[in-house]
């Protein structure tokens, strides 16, 4: 049974699926609220095999599950495995997503309240995956008492599965825009007198993030440059993934090849300085709701060449703060380069208005009260279902 939430101490159960720096920011903004925080997550070695470290105060519970053990076959261990944990915490609500996992398990408890939160790729991708998985996100969110998002995108798509819409409280999970500014002044432009643009690319080497895109078009945008004698683009890629071995034979040869710095892996708090060093930012994922990464682009005041999704829009004014490409286009993303560098002169205006969109809409510190605006719709539903003796 759950605690009534007026108390001075709500207790939270968050449930997961592992363990990430947005988990860590999750977790903090709680615990400085003073709730009681118990973490949850569906893979038991998610916060060993981190790099990020748990918010002092948050106490881990230990259950049976492992990510790995997610077929449909599993769910009635999985659930009462998560019923044992439920009744070990007794929580005031759960907060749990993804939605066809961790939202989905809760919603099989019969909990209440739950608030479950959309982690993106579960409503853009993992709900079109067939009918199992479209059953399990109406079934996580018509059991949900309130929904976190992050995006439009992801309010419209929520609603089409089944969530009321005066439930759902969206906004972007942000950025610390203290941590992520801009330098002064900045590295590069014609005020400096230096030419030279790079760009960034900051996604993982994965066919989701259409990194193969981004390496295609600097070959294509490099070739048209040298025609008009034009050597002053250079890139960045960090991070690895499972197109390393295209991505490094497609940029290790020939003209480009010294023109690409690969850094690899960068710790979270030594990614300033990544974009501090750079003069516009790409991504060429094929599915986001609000991207972290365009983000901390925007507060460290990178304009974006990114590709044209539904994410994306709700960021990207064209000409004022970045361009959009077609999504998977090379050659659509090397002409945005090739005419973000012929107007070098407007970067340093529009590194300014992208600082502005990151401080007015991406701050962290105060997109983070939307956590506790849903948590306020969770109580208030159940109350009411309480007081109206529904079952």
């Amino acid at each position: 049974m759950a605690r009534s939430l007026a108390n001075r101490d709500p207790r939270v159960l968050y449930f997961t699926r592992g363990y990430t720096v947005h988990d860590q920011r999750f977790l903090t903004a709680l615990v400085e609220e003073s709730h009681e925080v118990h973490f949850l997550s569906l893979d038991r070695n998610a916060v060993e095999q981190s790099s990020v470290l748990m918010p002092p105060g948050v106490k881990q519970v230990d259950w049976l599950a492992r990510l790995r053990s997610r077929h449909p076959w599993t769910i009635p261990r999985l659930v009462l495995s998560l019923k044992r944990a439920i009744r070990s915490v007794q929580p005031d609500l759960v907060h749990a997503g993804p939605l066809q996992s961790c939202a989905f398990l809760a919603a099989l408890t019969g909990f209440r309240p739950l608030v479950s939160m959309s982690w993106g790729f579960d409503l853009l991708l993992d709900a079109r995956r067939g009918p199992f998985w479209r059953w399990a996100t109406r079934v996580a969110l018509r059991r949900s008492a309130s929904m976190i998002v992050d995006s439009q995108t992801l309010r419209r798509l929520a609603v089409d599965y089944g969530m009321r819409d005066n439930c759902i409280v969206m906004f972007p999970w942000g950025v610390d825009v203290a941590h992520f500014r801009p330098i002064e002044p900045c590295r590069s432009g014609p005020a400096e007198g230096d030419a030279s643009v790079r760009i960034l690319s900051s996604r993982p080497w994965e066919p989701m993030y259409g990194v193969d895109t981004i390496a295609d078009a600097f070959i294509v945008a490099s070739e048209i440059l040298a025609a008009r004698d034009d050597t002053t683009l250079s890139m960045t890629m960090l991070g690895g993934g499972s197109l390393a071995g295209y991505i490094r034979n497609v940029l290790g040869e020939g003209v480009v090849a010294d023109r690409v710095d690969f850094v690899g892996y960068v710790p979270q708090q030594n990614m300033p300085a990544c974009y501090q060093a750079a003069d516009l930012y790409v991504s060429a994922s094929h599915s986001d709701g609000t991207s972290i990464s365009l983000l901390e682009a925007f507060a460290c005041g990178l304009p974006a060449i990114v590709s044209d999704i539904p994410g994306n829009r709700e960021w990207i004014v064209p000409g004022e703060n970045g361009w959009l490409f077609r999504g998977g286009d090379s050659e659509d993303l090397a002409k945005r380069i090739v005419d973000a560098i012929g107007q070098r002169t407007r970067l340093q205006q529009m590194r300014r208005v992208s600082r502005t969109v990151a401080e007015t809409r991406g701050d962290w510190s105060k997109n983070r009260l939307g956590i506790f605006q849903a948590y306020e719709i969770a109580r208030t539903a159940e109350d009411a279902r309480k007081k109206g003796g529904i079952r």
